[in-house]
């Protein structure tokens, strides 16, 4: 896919003559041209000078009356709605407060947390972009710009263990995209560019798409994150430019989309349906899936032509079958009883010859319809985190944003995967607001409930 580089001057800033310098200095900033990804690579600087007119980013008060820190682990403990309602200058302050950085850096790499095959011991935290993007006037945009703002409440990785933010949607739905009458999820049109609900009208002109996304990757592995977007199989649920999808004919279209989103700063791909390329028990999707041999060489491609040899790849219900870890995944879900700890223990040990592929169990998934209890959620979060004799063999895990940051009691993640969803009734000032006030519980319960995942964490920590 062909970009053409957005150019954003920035206007010369005025400052004192040298003579006045004491000692002499050589002036930091004077006009400043940004490419974008393919040209300076350095997209939080311009959006942190489009949103603040500024170079430099500010410590940021009001991050340091919100900390929890655990040794030298530190992320915000705050209201969902109140942390949404925060600019992106405030927020791109707020990640330098939390990682000690005055500047921000012109080079962000990946964080190097378990070398190519952190993957395969990854606890991956799903989050629905579109779920908490700006609703107003029926459109809907800025996913990226909430995500991330919301990634400064969630737990960094520990020294030895990654936590990798999933994207439940990177690429366009078939219809209806960036609007109230966006469909499901689960359906994707592929090389039709990156999907409204996640860019930011208000940026128009100003950053290109691809520059949001390496935005918000460069902030995410900044806060010590892996990331990774989630992608169908099933051929009823693809679309290439419009066009319905045959794996016969739209192979390399897909891998060249994979391909793309590892490009833009990407870690990890979560393959949904990926069980049923070898077990159709239970299939729910639509059309065809490609067969192993298929599956093994577009996961064999994506690898080459990224040269990339850390890429995560995550099997939706793969099971410890050796045949995944053959077609080349990195992990499986939904495996083990993740509400007895010794479930998970078992597994572990079972697995713990495997070091390139296990299969480990989860929180929650994107089936869930919020009918499972606070305490059940606990029992099973400390199982996926810390279910193992020896931390070397710990499973990878699977959760969404609500085993964190619980979802109002009336919507629920398999409904907002589906539907797009409008909160009215608020007394917030816009539409937005309304709409951000009502996704999360913000009541005692589920404050006390989100601290107590905090400490879970804390404890995976160690």
């Amino acid at each position: 896919m062909k970009i053409t580089p957005v150019t954003y001057a920035y206007p010369k800033i005025h400052r004192k003559s040298q003579k006045q310098l004491t000692p002499p200095q050589k002036p930091i900033y004077n006009t400043i041209n940004f490419t974008g990804y393919y040209g300076d690579n350095q997209p939080i600087k311009k959006l942190y000078w489009i949103t603040s007119q500024q170079n430099i980013p500010k410590h940021d008060n009001w991050t340091d009356h919100h900390i929890y820190e655990y040794g030298y682990k530190k992320w915000i403990n705050a209201y969902p709605n109140e942390v949404l309602k925060r600019t992106p200058e405030d927020t791109i302050n707020s990640i330098m407060t939390l990682t000690g950085k005055k500047r921000i850096p012109d080079n962000i790499p990946s964080p190097n947390i378990g070398g190519d095959t952190w993957g395969r011991h990854a606890n991956y935290i799903e989050i629905n972009p579109r779920l908490i993007a700006k609703y107003e006037k029926g459109k809907i945009s800025d996913g990226l710009l909430s995500t991330m703002k919301l990634i400064t409440m969630i737990p960094p990785s520990s020294d030895n263990i990654a936590n990798c933010i999933i994207l439940s949607q990177l690429y366009p739905s078939f219809y209806g995209d960036g609007t109230i009458h966006d469909e499901t999820l689960y359906h994707i049109n592929l090389h039709n560019g990156i999907s409204k609900n996640l860019t930011a009208r208000g940026l128009d002109c100003k950053m290109g798409d691809d520059e949001q996304v390496k935005t918000f990757n460069d902030l995410a592995h900044l806060m010590g994150f892996k990331t990774g977007i989630r992608m169908p199989i099933s051929s009823g649920q693809l679309k290439v430019k419009g066009e319905n999808f045959s794996w016969q004919k739209h192979e390399k279209a897909y891998i060249d989309a994979c391909v793309w989103a590892i490009e833009l700063g990407f870690d990890a791909i979560y393959f949904d349906s990926a069980k049923h390329i070898i077990d159709m028990e239970g299939y729910c999707g639509i059309g065809d899936v490609p067969n192993k041999d298929q599956m093994a060489y577009i996961l064999y491609k994506i690898r080459e032509q990224t040269g990339r040899t850390d890429i995560a790849f995550i099997g939706e219900k793969c099971s410890n079958n050796p045949v995944y870890q053959q077609m080349g995944f990195t992990a499986g879900t939904h495996w083990g009883d993740s509400k007895n700890i010794e479930s998970v223990k078992y597994e572990s040990r079972k697995q713990a010859g495997f070091r390139n592929y296990a299969a480990g169990p989860e929180v929650s998934n994107d089936n869930d319809y919020g009918e499972k209890s606070f305490h059940e959620r606990l029992v099973r979060l400390n199982s996926c985190l810390l279910g193992y004799d020896n931390p070397n063999d710990k499973l990878p895990a699977f959760m969404q944003i609500n085993d964190i940051l619980p979802l109002s009691p009336y919507i629920n993640t398999h409904q907002v995967m589906e539907h797009t969803i409008q909160i009215k009734g608020s007394d917030a000032w816009t539409e937005c607001e309304r709409h951000w006030d009502g996704i999360f519980r913000c009541d005692d319960e589920a404050r006390s409930y989100t601290q107590k995942v905090y400490r879970s964490f804390s404890n995976a920590i160690n």
